[in-house]
């Protein structure tokens, strides 16, 4: 689609000449005004990309108008045309918002480059507007899929602290949406207009993680070719979100609380103080109390870390979700995979209630689109499921009491219990803990008796 340019001058010479540029020379869609009355009235039906504008109008002072349309939108550029050659006239132009200042004669060049300038910054900040839209829509409350009411209560806690700089540490099991909650509190707080940064401190070896956070100076140690800016100097006035924060290292954690208390650090192998304003979200699956208690995590930063803690409940806390989960990846995997799947069946719903989710809603959601590729069908029924998943189906067990008709041969106990091992095993995938669970005995128990069976993982 063209960009639309709307010129503002009584000079019909201008008017022609521009017009030409414009249409034929530079591509753009074109119209032209008089007045600017005339202007003004087709202005509140249609905006423009940029406006030509002359400050000498039959009927309106120039100045004037420029005022009026960045009263209506700030951010739309405003070239202003002049005969006089004011300067006063030019600097109060651009006091006003203007994008520039053209004197007249319009040098066809000079007003090319300066138009080209105008819309290319005029999409540059309306892409950053949708895309910064699209991530406040994204990560609100509403996008995030829960009816629990435990849910309600960290949304309720998400809520107080948006506008606030206050530590926050997120606990939760892998896969319940940490990151999800730190992003909702950072593009509907304060700092949402300013950068988010996310630091693994599990998945960056120890070595390289006190460069990746603090940058390095040119020559620090070997391969350290160019100065390297950390990922708390990129966050500055922003939020990082350090995930997985239990696996920092001892040495590191002491670097992490300075930032807090001191906001500021050095770069490695640098001397320069440098200062930051950020605000961290920490996050971990591990019991850091736990660790402050054997001397693995610090007891003053897990302080400081914890001012303000959130706890995720695991998907099977919050069984009341499943059904809305459900139908969101159904949906989010439909539009993926270009498919119609409508739902689960009750079978399989049923079975979705009775698995505990170890995984949690990362587990879930890959269920579904696995169950959505499978699938043939409008609905998403048991022969789709993962075995694991499946093996809860107590429809699809044999009949029991045929095994013990009076007219069948009686099968030894221990006969039994080793068939019975088998089965799970391979119904499972050799998962032991599901396999155990399905056999209503402990890890303990089946692997002593997978050994005294002789039993190795089908």
């Amino acid at each position: 689609m063209k960009n639309t340019i709307y010129l503002v001058d009584d000079e019909a010479s201008i008017q022609k000449l521009v017009g030409h540029w414009t249409k034929n020379l530079w591509n753009y869609s074109f119209q032209a005004f008089t007045t600017g009355k005339e202007f003004l009235t087709e202005f509140e039906k249609a905006q423009p990309d940029l406006v030509l504008l002359d400050i000498m109008l039959p009927d309106v002072d120039g100045l004037e108008l420029l005022k009026k349309i960045k009263a209506v939108n700030p951010d739309l550029p405003v070239i202003m045309l002049s005969a006089q050659g004011n300067v006063d006239v030019a600097i109060e132009s651009l006091h006003l918002g203007a994008f520039d200042y053209i004197s007249k004669p319009i040098e066809h060049e000079k007003l090319g480059k300066a138009i080209n300038n105008a819309i290319t910054n005029y999409n540059l900040n309306n892409q950053i507007k949708e895309l910064k839209q699209n991530l406040t829509q994204r990560y609100s409350f509403e996008n995030i899929i829960s009816t629990d009411p435990k849910m309600q209560d960290v949304f309720e806690l998400v809520a107080r602290v948006l506008d606030n700089d206050i530590t926050v540490l997120i606990h939760g099991e892998s896969g319940t949406g940490k990151e999800l909650i730190a992003k909702a509190i950072h593009f509907n707080g304060n700092r949402k207009n300013n950068p988010f940064v996310i630091v693994n401190c599990a998945s960056i070896p120890h070595e390289l993680l006190e460069s990746e956070l603090f940058g390095h100076e040119k020559g620090a140690f070997t391969g350290a070719h160019q100065r390297k800016i950390g990922k708390f100097e990129l966050a500055n006035g922003g939020t990082i979100f350090l995930d997985e924060v239990g696996d920092l290292e001892m040495s590191l954690q002491a670097k992490i609380l300075r930032v807090i208390q001191e906001k500021e650090f050095e770069r490695v192998g640098g001397n320069e103080l440098i200062k930051t304003d950020v605000r961290i979200i920490s996050a971990t699956n591990k019991d850091l109390k736990k660790a402050v208690m054997e001397n693995k995590f610090r007891e003053d930063l897990y302080y400081r870390l914890n001012s303000f803690p959130i706890y995720l409940p695991a998907l099977r806390e919050r069984k009341n979700d499943i059904v809305a989960l459900t139908e969101h990846f159904i949906s989010l995997a439909n539009k993926k995979l270009n498919k119609n799947v409508k739902g689960l069946s009750k079978r399989a719903l049923r079975l979705f209630y009775d698995y505990d989710w170890p995984g949690n809603i990362r587990e879930l959601e890959n269920t579904i689109e696995r169950c959505v590729i499978l699938t043939d069908e409008e609905t998403i029924d048991v022969d789709v499921l993962p075995p694991h998943i499946k093996s809860g189906d107590t429809s699809m067990l044999p009949n029991v009491e045929n095994l013990f008709d009076k007219n069948a041969p009686i099968i030894p106990f221990e006969t039994l219990k080793e068939q019975a091992i088998k089965h799970a095993l391979e119904v499972t995938e050799n998962n032991i803990v599901e396999a155990a669970k399905k056999l209503k005995i402990g890890r303990a128990t089946l692997y002593r008796l997978m050994e005294k069976y002789n039993i190795k993982k089908v």
